[in-house]
């Protein structure tokens, strides 16, 4: 019995091994580096309009592919980052920027987190002047009744 498992066990090993001996270095994703890293650059400050909470660098969904492809072929054509965030914006809106510009539109975007901040510490600061003005008694457990 101690033997199967031991024959087993190393079978295993010798089948997992098979997959380091075929695993390779990674192709490069460009033959220029720097277009490669101008793209990524770009892609980085465009958002996955299908995971949202990503970049299109950082995605995997096939849209997210196809935006950084049409970034390297833009990059290729001579256009500037200005210019391709510029056409991103415009085909799908601001939402496409991973950090929207400050517009009325987005107002609430930049300032919702601090207004919520000061709500919650006014809130907090009522409850506490609230409860140093309570007699101390209030704050005694009640004494369970006793049923003897």
């Amino acid at each position: 019995m101690a033997k199967r498992l031991l024959q087993a066990l190393l079978l295993c090993a010798l089948g997992w091994s098979q997959f380091y001996a075929w695993a390779g270095e990674a192709a490069p994703a460009s033959d220029d580096p720097v277009l490669e890293a101008r793209t990524m650059a770009i892609s980085s400050e465009l958002r996955c309009l299908v995971c949202q909470n990503q970049t299109i660098a950082d995605s995997h969904a096939e849209l997210a592919v196809d935006l950084r492809r049409q970034v390297k072929e833009m990059l290729l054509a001579g256009k500037s980052e200005q210019e391709i965030t510029d056409y991103m914006t415009a085909r799908y809106g601001d939402f496409v920027l991973y950090r929207p510009p400050f517009k009325a539109v987005t107002a609430l975007l930049w300032i919702g987190p601090a207004v919520m901040v000061v709500i919650g510490l006014g809130a907090l600061f009522v409850v506490l002047r609230r409860r140093s003005r309570m007699d101390a008694d209030q704050f005694e457990p009640e004494e369970p009744e006793s049923t003897v």
